[in-house]
């Protein structure tokens, strides 16, 4: 499969005061066009630097990013910008979701920056809240939540699909429910979706799993067989 994401020697080191911080230490993986990977390890491994890099809300210290063959770690704040906004879908634990919008014009909002974006009733549907695009996030379950935030990110029609614990702030039908949405965007549309998470459970249905640890791969490996999201347990 051709390679979408390439890290190269990725590093990344912050300063506090006369103490380095090392979040990210010659990290080099890659992630094929239309895969699901999951990134795995322990907290204050790296995955969310690793995330944030990726997704152009910051920079790298050393190292070169690639997405789709372009050298996204030269990008100027301008690029990233349009690069943020028209390349790249987020979806993070919490929703933050606009509490005076429904959840149709919540999913709107995003598909009004973007140069391509898909019709946001549509994306709504697609994500099985078809009945509750006049509600508002008070007046949805988490679940219900998560996933206007999903289509909210699906609407910019973006490249790359990129998610901080997902589940994580949902109870475990629900949790798996969302799961079942990103597996399929990535099997049903080829949209490379990349998810972070600290439970290694998740990674039965990747097709593609990186390790991290200490601010480091230690590990990555192609899935030939990933299971169905309804198969895992946890």
């Amino acid at each position: 499969m051709k390679n979408f994401v390439q890290f190269e020697h990725v590093k990344k080191t912050y300063q506090m005061g006369d103490v380095q911080i090392h979040a990210l230490q010659d990290a080099t993986f890659t992630v094929g066009e239309g895969e699901l990977c999951v990134i795995v390890g322990p907290s204050g491994a790296g995955k969310t630097t690793l995330l944030n890099i990726l997704g152009g809300m910051d920079t790298l210290t050393s190292g070169r990013i690639l997405l789709g063959g372009e050298e996204i770690s030269k990008y100027s704040a301008k690029k990233l910008t349009a690069y943020r906004r028209h390349d790249v879908g987020f979806v993070f634990q919490f929703y933050n979701l606009v509490p005076n919008l429904t959840a149709l014009e919540n999913v709107e909002l995003a598909a009004q920056i973007c140069k391509d974006p898909l019709d946001a009733a549509d994306v709504l549907k697609s994500v099985g809240l078809e009945d509750r695009m006049a509600n508002f996030p008070a007046q949805l379950s988490g679940g219900e939540q998560q996933r206007v935030a999903i289509a909210r990110a699906l609407a910019k029609n973006p490249k790359l699909l990129l998610c901080d614990e997902p589940t994580g702030a949902l109870d475990y039908s629900t949790g798996k429910a969302i799961l079942k949405l990103l597996q399929d965007m990535s099997r049903e549309k080829g949209m490379t979706v990349i998810i972070i998470t600290h439970n290694s459970a998740l990674t039965a249905m990747a097709d593609r799993v990186i390790r991290v640890k200490n601010g480091m791969v230690v590990d990555q490996q192609i899935n030939e067989t990933p299971i169905s999201v309804e198969e895992i347990e946890w």
